[in-house]
């Protein structure tokens, strides 16, 4: 680990105006030697200790004032502040019975201990799942490399790796979390040194490999994540979260699948919000699967057309095929799971 400056921010403004002018050419390079934010430090912390991530300072953004609050409407929708917890999230009793594959997703996530310390903003904010791009021996695609490792070398390892999307880089967003919000349509707000707000919806927050390789999300170099805001459930909204992984205790998602749908009296999926996890680089709106629901009855027949939908545009690698009927399986079963 190399040596950096510390510094306790008091304010948005202040943690901003610390920022270099060089971040910007060096956020994402894996020789970063710039300044970065760090909230809860997890995934930070695991870049600078691997070598990843050199920086001359970090700005610790943890405890400025205002950012740690939840704040829920029933017309206006809930906010959360870019520095709660999972911990707060997960105990949050609005958000369980308004906001469910939310609630859900937060309590699949991670550790008891992790989400003690994780926040929301970082949690979205954090890099991409990949072991190739997670070592300084490989210098892949989205560090700057001649090749993707997972796909192209020999013998490669793509087990759990992309299988939409996945032309270029094949790594997975990390953020289950995320999979969830997406689907129920929320907004991520950004404040940047001159003090502009911008509020971008999460289909917009993430970067696609095909669209920048160096770039998982919009965020700049003097930008901080203020908050998340979720619109009011529409009447008669169900949702379901599920998430598949290789072990019973904490694991990384090999699969996730958020389901947010308005459902009629006579079982009838009005509209329908359908977001996979760890299927591509970033969380990916299926909007295959949403079509083939929608004014459709919640039944096993139309959910199991629904998976097939979803999963026609996979294209899985040597290594992880069984990704195609995993997900199927999961899709099927969380729609099935708001009728």
């Amino acid at each position: 680990m190399n040596k950096f400056s510390w510094y306790e921010a008091k304010s948005i403004e202040d943690a901003l105006q610390q920022v270099n002018s060089t971040v910007s050419e060096e956020l994402y390079q894996h020789t970063n030697k710039a300044t970065v934010f760090k909230s809860g430090g997890i995934d930070v912390f695991d870049w600078v200790k691997e070598g990843l991530l050199q920086p001359q300072k970090i700005i610790n953004i943890r405890n400025i004032p205002g950012l740690d609050k939840i704040n829920f409407d029933s017309k206006k929708g809930l906010r959360i502040g870019s520095n709660v917890t999972l911990a707060e999230l997960a105990s949050n009793a609005e958000i369980k019975e308004n906001y469910l594959a939310l609630h859900q997703a937060v309590n699949h996530a991670a550790t008891p201990q992790l989400r003690n310390i994780s926040t929301l903003g970082g949690n979205i904010a954090q890099r991409n799942r990949c072991w190739y791009f997670r070592s300084t021996d490989h210098d892949c695609f989205r560090k700057g490399g001649d090749r993707c490792f997972a796909r192209h070398s020999e013998n490669g390892e793509n087990e759990n790796h992309a299988i939409i999307d996945n032309g270029s880089c094949v790594s997975v967003h990390a953020s289950s979390i995320s999979t969830a919000l997406m689907a129920f349509n929320a907004n991520v707000v950004i404040i940047n040194s001159e003090g502009e707000k911008k509020t971008v919806s999460m289909d917009d927050f993430f970067v696609t490999a095909s669209k920048d390789l160096a770039m998982e999300n919009i965020l700049q170099a003097k930008e901080i994540i203020t908050e998340i805001s979720i619109p009011a459930p529409a009447k008669n909204t169900k949702s379901a979260y599920i998430k598949q992984v290789a072990r019973e205790s904490y694991d990384w998602s090999l699969g996730d699948v958020a389901v947010v749908a308005e459902v009629s009296g006579n079982n009838t999926c009005r509209s329908a919000s359908i977001v996979l996890g760890a299927a591509a680089p970033v969380p990916y709106r299926s909007k295959e699967a949403q079509q083939a629901m929608e004014d459709k009855t919640i039944n096993s027949e139309n959910a199991t057309a629904a998976s097939k939908a979803a999963m026609k545009i996979a294209r899985p690698l040597t290594k992880n095929g069984y990704k195609v009927p995993l997900f199927e399986a999961t899709i099927k079963q969380a729609i099935l799971e708001i009728s």
